[in-house]
């Protein structure tokens, strides 16, 4: 016997991966020069060089148990103290190492903070526009995930809709800011708007409502936009960060849980976190990029690739008619859909080798989003089919 829910998971990626896959297929046959993917948010700049210095150093200079042994199930803890060092400096907060636990990733992050909070007939609200995996982060792991609408045309907040959804039953709001797809930034108003509805739903339902605060994309960010660190604005926060993005390394699986030392039930909640990460699997994060990724808390991204690709982008998209969402973080674009049909404008982009990936599985069915993390030559040459596309509209 197999189970099915699974198997069905397993068969079917999600639209973003379906896209990317056949951006691979279509290379090989028409040459990668012709195919035009802008599908997946994998970074395209180098990892910062202190990364690559972080790797050599540990390798040549410390034993071989130090480097590659197992740690704590949560991680090294002196190593942990360094990252909560980066955000005590930055944010004035008083971590300290217990707060902290190394993930294989944001996504088991946020799995581990469900499965921590889902207690029989739980619900988990996630706010449109959201990461489509947030649907298979939630549901087959025993919470039911709520979809708030968007707050159309500034995808902020929808705190009419929100409000409404929520229940006795909600255990958290997930929020994602700088958002993906739409790189906007949740503002200090939005976020203190939604810490005071919060405050007054704990107090009707008589439990705590935490945020789980999905942070792969904190460290990037335009025109020197700031991005709350929301523990300091809500107390019961719960964070999830990858160092993915940021550090250029999407392929080590290295982040962190973060459970704010102001969350009602702390001390409980992180050990429902520790057994939660370690029912699926996920303790004991690799030791050589817990020491690498410490080491280089305090390094940040060079933005100026991902704005020459923003500005570029966004310039000649409004000048031949398209409706954008100009981001303020992240390397995404929102876009919306020519013909108000995502999936149509989508599907008729694709026959042309452009892959751009429709809003359905995002909550927005008549926007687009586009990953700017992509070649600067790529995207100049694309521009011709975006402009061919919106004039056959």
């Amino acid at each position: 016997m197999i189970n099915e829910s699974m198997r069905e998971m397993g068969r079917h990626r999600s639209c973003i991966r379906e896209l990317f896959e056949y951006g691979k297929q279509q290379a090989a046959i028409v040459g990668k020069e012709n195919v035009f993917d802008f599908s997946i948010g994998n970074p395209s700049i180098p990892a910062p060089e202190e990364v690559n210095t972080a790797i050599i150093d540990a390798v040549e200079k410390l034993d071989s148990i130090t480097v590659h042994g197992y740690t704590s199930s949560s991680g090294n803890a002196s190593l942990r103290d360094m990252v909560t060092d980066d955000l005590n400096k930055r944010y004035g907060t008083k971590l300290t190492n217990f707060n902290i636990f190394f993930t294989c990733g944001a996504a088991p992050a946020v799995v581990s903070a469900v499965r921590a909070l889902a207690v029989p007939g739980s619900e988990i609200i996630a706010l449109a526009p959201f990461f489509p995996e947030y649907r298979v982060y939630v549901e087959p792991n025993g919470a039911k995930l709520v979809i708030v609408p968007p707050d159309r045309p500034h995808f902020q907040i929808n705190f009419t809709e929100l409000e409404k959804r929520i229940t006795a039953h909600t255990q958290a709001v997930i929020v994602n800011s700088p958002n993906n797809p739409t790189g906007v930034i949740y503002s200090q108003e939005t976020l203190e708007k939604l810490a005071g509805l919060l405050r007054r739903k704990e107090e009707e339902v008589g439990h705590p409502i935490y945020i789980i605060s999905d942070e792969p994309y904190r460290e990037l960010v335009y025109d020197d936009a700031v991005v709350p660190f929301i523990p300091s604005i809500y107390p019961d926060t719960i964070v999830c960060y990858s160092f993915s993005k940021a550090l250029s390394v999407p392929g080590e699986r290295i982040g962190y849980v973060l459970v704010a030392d102001t969350c009602t039930d702390e001390i409980p909640l992180m050990d429902a976190i520790m057994g939660a990460a370690r029912s699926i699997g996920h303790v004991c994060a690799p030791s050589l990029q817990q020491r690498v990724v410490a080491l280089c808390a305090g390094v940040r991204p060079d933005m100026r690739v991902y704005d020459k690709n923003r500005m570029r982008l966004y310039d000649a998209l409004t000048s031949y008619g398209y409706e954008c969402v100009k981001p303020q973080g992240a390397f995404y674009m929102f876009v919306k859909a020519p013909g108000g049909d995502a999936q149509a404008f989508s599907d008729g982009a694709k026959a042309k080798n452009l892959l751009i990936v429709p809003g359905n599985d995002f909550g927005c069915p008549d926007y687009l989003r586009i990953s700017t993390c992509v070649s600067y030559e790529m995207l100049e040459r694309s521009l011709p089919v975006f402009k061919e596309l919106i004039e056959e509209q």
